[in-house]
């Protein structure tokens, strides 16, 4: 396949009249659309008539599960903070999901991420009374669709013992499944919820099975100041310290917000090679603040972008990130940079690293991973200048083509794997059997 001609963004410079040239799932060159067009005259094509071609788009942190609950009304009254966020909404909501329910949702959000230019998601899975077998329905709606993902089930005592250990062994099967049939587009993580609900003998048990299994940990770390305050209360200890302690840190864990860390956390985090996802527009919807960025990114931690599931839009995320950053500061000079570092650059080391693939970006043997817009810029478009386009021009309206792993996932705006009517016909089906269950409660 060859995409183009257009413009193509490789990791350091700008290629004009360019092609991508595709084969067995990879990139096979990139040049000159007419040299390229010489080189392989058979190849199938997909363009535009002002094409900007880029690397298909990462979110970091999600929770595909959520996507039935667009619209929800919400029983009982306003929740007031974090906690009870949880309580009234995400719990209630997680506890009455059943097992028809995964594979469903999950394809919901897999469309959105696709009509968003995402390719590669790394979930956090949870449904403690539907918790066997949903990881496996997860992997059928990522193979169908065609991205890739990292999954994972989260592990918590909020329900009980029987429920944390039914977890573990979760994130257990879809490990195993995957050596016995592996798959070019998903990957296994090993999940926990956070700190403030798991005990030292779940998080013991849930760090020395992942390490067995040499499974990366995917885990909430200081969303809110309430996960802080427990843990020093019941423990004695700050959230990544306990982490620290049980040997949870390092290179192929996964933090998601690292809202409420101070600088000795911080120093952790760099000094075991911890991963970070910032998810700032989920973070300003559930008043809890936002990661402190600069501080992360000064002491040299990986720090990419993720959503939480408010939505599947990175590039709106990307200029969330900026403003967000930039108005705490009250500084207009602060953030751009910083922002620009998480969304281009940090988030593809991250993916690159647990994947096992470098992905996000276009190059040579990468994986053909990419978006191509039909973007007429009014103003010129260059390397040094393509994050303020991100920023102000380019957006999800523009998405005319997706490719992941060589495959065309949506091409002239039109979902190519999956029936998307279908799906979402199917979807409002579940989501009215959903939202009964959610305004009864879960079962007793």
């Amino acid at each position: 396949m060859l995409v183009g001609p257009g413009t193509v963004f490789t990791p350091h410079r700008r290629l004009e009249h360019a092609g991508v040239l595709v084969a067995g799932g990879r990139i096979r060159a990139l040049g000159p659309y007419s040299d390229l067009r010489r080189r392989a005259r058979a190849a199938r094509t997909l363009g535009a008539e002002h094409a900007v071609i880029l690397p298909g788009l990462i979110n970091a942190h999600t929770h595909l599960y959520s996507a039935l609950a667009r619209g929800m009304p919400v029983p009982g009254e306003p929740a007031a903070n974090f906690v009870q966020i949880l309580e009234r909404l995400w719990w209630r909501l997680d506890k009455v999901l059943e097992r028809d329910d995964h594979e469903t949702s999950a394809l919901v959000g897999l469309i959105d991420c696709v009509r968003c230019g995402v390719t590669t998601i790394v979930d956090h899975h949870a449904s403690p009374y539907a918790c066997v077998g949903s990881l496996a329905a997860l992997r059928r709606a990522v193979e169908r669709v065609g991205v890739r993902a990292a999954l994972c089930y989260e592990v918590s005592d909020r329900d009980g013992a029987a429920a944390a250990r039914a977890g573990i062994e979760e994130n257990l099967r879809l490990a195993r499944a995957l050596r016995r049939h592996p798959s070019d587009r998903v990957v296994a993580m090993f999940g926990i919820h956070a700190l403030f609900t798991v005990s030292d003998r779940t998080l013991g048990e849930c760090v020395e099975a992942a390490r067995a299994e040499g499974l990366g940990l995917h885990l909430h770390v200081a969303e809110d100041g309430a996960d802080q305050r427990y843990n020093v209360r019941r423990h004695g200890l700050r959230v990544v310290e306990r982490l620290h302690r049980f040997g949870a840190l390092g290179p192929r864990t996964l933090a998601a917000h690292c809202v409420h860390v101070d600088r000795r956390e911080i120093g952790l985090l760099a000094r075991t090679d911890t991963l970070v996802a910032h998810n700032p527009e989920s973070n300003m919807g559930n008043a809890v603040g936002f990661a402190p960025v600069f501080d992360l990114l000064d002491r040299g931690v990986t720090v990419g972008l993720g959503t939480d599931g408010y939505t599947a839009d990175v590039l709106r995320e990307m200029k969330v990130a900026s403003l967000i950053q930039r108005h705490a500061a009250a500084d207009p000079r602060r953030g751009w940079a910083e922002a620009r570092a998480i969304a281009l650059d940090g988030t593809a080391r991250l993916a690159s690293r647990i994947f096992g693939a470098r992905l996000g970006v276009l190059a040579p043997g990468a994986p053909a991973d990419l978006v191509v817009f039909d973007y007429p810029s009014p103003t010129p478009l260059r390397a040094a200048n393509l994050f303020g386009h991100l920023q102000f021009g380019l957006d999800a309206r523009h998405i005319v083509h997706v490719v992941a792993g060589g495959r065309v996932l949506m091409r002239h705006r039109r979902l190519q794997t999956v029936d998307e009517g279908a799906v979402m016909e199917r979807a409002r089906e579940h989501a009215a059997r959903l939202w009964q269950r959610v305004r009864r409660g879960p079962p007793r």
